[in-house]
């Protein structure tokens, strides 16, 4: 296994003044810093996931994705602006930096916050003192949840903009 490094947040958050929902990830993986935008491993299920609940053709590149979602009012960032890692691996974080959310909370109706994974759940409450809806973590790694199980979770983002 290779060392941990640290490596600093280099995607920026994705938001206008529409975004009414909110989710974070943990921090991006080495192949989303590579590609420049979020849940950027190919078989990272976040994209179709989302979609799917959305209603939306899958966006196949990264001009479909953002406009995807600042059409439909989803904000993208993620819980740690810098941190200790191991590859892509979000149990070996440490020496955590938070983002500072109030970039986006300011400026923003964000009517909820989601995490994709338990440890941006943790992370974000413990950084902020409020609770987000923790949904399960898409990444190709989390195969104990099954695509149909990630829909039925997801669908709560697709609750909170119909209202």
């Amino acid at each position: 296994m290779s060392a941990a490094e640290h490596v600093f947040h280099t995607i920026p958050p994705l938001f206008d003044e529409r975004s009414r929902v909110l989710i974070l990830g943990s921090f991006p993986s080495p192949k989303s810093r590579e590609v420049g935008f979020y849940y950027g491993h190919p078989q990272n299920r976040f994209w179709k996931t989302l979609a799917a609940v959305l209603g939306e053709p899958f966006p196949a590149d990264v001009p479909a994705r953002r406009e995807m979602c600042l059409r439909r009012g989803i904000a993208l960032w993620d819980v740690a602006a810098e941190c200790d890692i191991t590859g892509a691996s979000d149990a070996s974080m440490r020496s955590v930096v938070p983002n500072d959310y109030s970039v986006i909370l300011s400026a923003c109706d964000i009517r909820a916050v989601f995490t994709t994974g338990k440890l941006a759940g943790r992370l974000y409450e413990r950084f902020t003192g409020r609770r987000a809806v923790c949904l399960p973590s898409t990444s190709p790694a989390n195969r104990a949840v099954s695509d149909e199980q990630l829909i039925r979770a997801y669908s709560a983002i697709a609750e909170i903009l119909s209202r």
